[in-house]
């Protein structure tokens, strides 16, 4: 079985973080491993407090790992500091890690700075170099680029700015866009795109972790990157139309809809 490991913050309410990525690949068939960076104490509602890890154990989790097993991909995700950063890329080069996925976690969906404004600047310096593709939404590269992204055309163009930071392959999500929710893809000569579906449903959490780990699942198994994307899509798709109705806010993506279904339990566990 092909392995993946996540990189990032810790979400109590299980909807997104490394929770999220941990379903996200078990349900495409590969086994997950965790590096936790932070707790976050959250719930539908939103984020109330974080506490990151000091960086000697983040920095004696991935290696131990890398010292043990074979990894065959790694996404990265929310990592709040300098510090943090720094360790990471550097752990990250020294055991020679690839089909790194790295999702610029900024800003929850309720307002709360999961990545520390100085921090922005060593994130795109230290770890878009060593990815294979990096996954931004639209504000997240609103925030890279210093550009307002508002049509299909600036998505574009954002996403060649994003690529010359360090030469790796982008995805914009362009699903806070209005109409079709598309995704542009740039691998540093031509453009392709993302088609899905505009779901009406107010249960979004974790669907931009579970996008990006979708995808190091799929590198991981070896699919190309615009495949792996394609097929992530599909899957995201899925996960947010068969979203759970859990709390009083935003509830979390269904990650493991294709397994009830397939088990003839959907219609008792999809909802």
């Amino acid at each position: 079985m092909k392995t993946v490991l996540t990189i990032a913050g810790s979400d109590s309410c299980g909807g997104a973080g490394v929770q999220a990525d941990l379903k996200t690949f078990s349900a495409l068939g590969t086994y997950g491993m965790s590096v936790i960076t932070a707790v976050t104490a959250q719930n539908t509602m939103g984020v109330f407090n974080v506490r990151e890890l000091d960086v000697d154990i983040i920095q004696d989790q991935i290696n131990c790992l890398f010292d043990d097993i074979t990894i065959d991909a790694v996404k990265v995700g929310m990592v709040s500091s300098k510090e943090i950063i720094g360790v990471i890329a550097e752990c990250l080069k020294k055991n020679n890690a690839f089909n790194i996925v790295v999702d610029p976690v900024m800003v929850s969906k309720s307002g709360y700075h999961l990545l520390r404004q100085e921090a922005g600047g060593e994130l795109v310096k230290m770890l878009f170099p060593l990815a294979e593709l990096v996954t931004p939404n639209l504000f997240e590269a609103e925030i890279i680029t210093g550009d307002k992204i508002e049509t299909m055309a600036q998505m574009e163009k954002a996403a060649v700015k994003i690529h010359e930071l360090g030469g790796m392959k982008v995805i914009i999500k362009g699903g806070h866009l209005t109409g079709a929710a598309i995704d542009v893809v740039f691998n540093g000569t031509d453009f392709s795109y993302l088609q899905g579906r505009r779901i009406e449903t107010k249960n979004t959490h974790g669907t931009g972790c579970t996008f990006s780990s979708a995808i190091a699942a799929l590198l991981a198994r070896g699919f190309s990157v615009p495949e792996a994307a394609r097929l992530a899509k599909e899957y995201i798709n899925g996960a947010i139309e068969r979203s759970l109705e859990l709390g009083h806010g935003v509830g979390p993506v269904n990650h493991f809809y294709r397994l009830y279904e397939k088990a003839g339990e959907g219609g008792k566990y999809a909802q």
